[in-house]
């Protein structure tokens, strides 16, 4: 009898036990495990919550092209995306980065051709907001609101990431409310990289459009998107460096577009016959075939013949890896530079101009029309259609404008919207434009042409 009131007894106090337990969960997590409290996040989420922002904007159809038609989108990136009205309203989640100026940045392709957006602050409000500019490379866009007081966010130094270290994804991929991804850095934004994917944090905190923190709750990065799952059902994230994206918004700030860096000078591929008449081994390099005189390239030493076997970190195979290492710097960064000259080698350190700035030396007019050459004179020996506009005399085979389809007899009739009647007002209609719209005529029909 004892052993059987003594079986009750341990059965209804392990009862009251389990019920407390039960209680307690239902009711908080426990505070401490065996007298040591339980790490969490919530205490860092709560103090960024404050500069968050949700960026909302809705455009035509017809009107806005998809963010994923970009081929390095198409190629990391899920395509998946409602296509069922006649407009569509896209969110993403900004951050504020000044305050006392109401700055928020937030992804490019979330805002892709609108001026005016809608932002709701963390305290409900709801604000029109001002998009100052943006960039496409980096898929960054900076956004004005006119409201004082703004929590602006903590911000890292992205140079200091290792692979390994804990970050936290808060993002809003669903337009109803941030969704939280922890996870760790799987592979760093590499400078200089050839590889597109390779300019951006890599992690498996992926949530899509947001903004990745460090365990301290600073900014490390602006997400851009999430790849689509991996074999072992991973996806990965992709964050532009906020180190990157603070330049990219002091230059919106200023000129409304980025002013990437440029090198005036002309180059082609070093091919077999070029590197035996130059007595090099090497098997590949950018052949300086042209400098323009007072340029910053001539200020630094390079000479036409010069041979680029080396930019930044990177060695150079081609024209385009140097056009590649070029366009991810910007205006007033210095190149390190080693060509091979005369059986030696040269090391040069020039400074990179604007790209968007137009010159009037050479052929040069724009760093995404390098290749081709221009001539004025009377259209209408090369069309009947045509009376005014620009004739593109030659486009050299593998160079920038032929890659982008420019081709010998294009008539050049109007950039960016503007008529084009003369080379000056080519100039005028492309200064200080990063993307160029061209409308041009070819035989009998007409077409345009989207440089980027």
């Amino acid at each position: 009898m004892n052993v059987i009131k003594l079986c009750i007894t341990a059965l209804v106090t392990g009862a009251v036990v389990v019920a407390t337990v039960l209680q307690s969960a239902e009711a908080n997590l426990p505070m401490a495990v065996d007298g040591q409290r339980v790490p969490s996040l919530a205490p860092m989420i709560e103090r960024v919550q404050g500069s968050l922002v949700r960026v909302s904007v809705s455009t035509p159809l017809e009107a806005r092209r998809d963010p994923l038609d970009d081929p390095f989108f198409r190629r990391f990136f899920d395509q998946r995306r409602p296509n069922n009205g006649r407009t569509r309203t896209m969110f993403a989640t900004g951050v504020v980065v000044d305050g006392l100026h109401g700055l928020i940045l937030v992804n490019e392709h979330s805002v892709r051709g609108a001026s005016k957006v809608k932002v709701t602050l963390d305290d409900g409000r709801n604000v029109d907001g001002q998009v100052l500019g943006s960039d496409s490379a980096s898929d960054v866009a900076l956004i004005k609101v006119d409201v004082l007081g703004l929590t602006a966010i903590g911000i890292a130094d992205s140079n200091n990431l290792r692979v390994g270290d804990f970050v936290v994804s808060i993002g809003d991929p669903l337009g109803e409310e941030n969704t939280l991804v922890t996870g760790v850095i799987s592979a760093l934004a590499r400078n200089n990289s050839l590889q597109a994917h390779q300019n951006f944090i890599r992690s498996d905190a992926a949530t899509g459009p947001g903004v990745l923190f460090n365990l301290k709750g600073e900014m490390v990065g602006l997400n851009i998107a999430k790849s689509a799952q991996t074999a072992g059902n991973l996806r990965i994230g992709f964050s532009t460096p906020v180190n990157m994206a603070l330049r990219v918004k002091e230059h919106l700030v200023k000129y409304g577009t980025p002013q990437r860096g440029f090198l005036a000078v002309q180059v082609q591929d070093l091919t077999p016959d070029l590197a035996g008449a130059f007595n090099i081994r090497q098997a590949g390099g950018a052949v300086i075939s042209n400098v323009i005189e007072g340029s910053t390239a001539d200020q630094a030493g390079l000479e036409i013949g010069d041979v680029v076997l080396e930019a930044g970190t990177q060695q150079i195979s081609s024209s385009n890896d140097l056009r590649a290492i070029i366009g991810q710097q910007f205006a007033g960064d210095t190149l390190t530079m080693t060509v091979a000259r005369e059986g030696g080698k040269v090391a040069l350190r020039p400074v990179l101009e604007s790209s968007t700035k137009v010159t009037n030396k050479g052929n040069i007019l724009h760093h995404q029309l390098d290749g081709a050459t221009f001539k004025e004179g009377d259209m209408r020996q090369v069309s009947a259609n045509v009376d005014d506009g620009v004739l593109v005399s030659d486009v050299r085979q593998g160079s920038v404008a032929w890659e982008h389809g420019v081709r010998a007899n294009d008539i050049i009739v109007s950039a960016n919207r503007k008529s084009v009647t003369n080379l000056e007002s080519l100039r005028k209609a492309i200064e200080g434009k990063e993307v160029l719209m061209l409308n041009i005529v070819r035989g009998n029909g007409s077409m345009f042409l989207l440089l980027q």
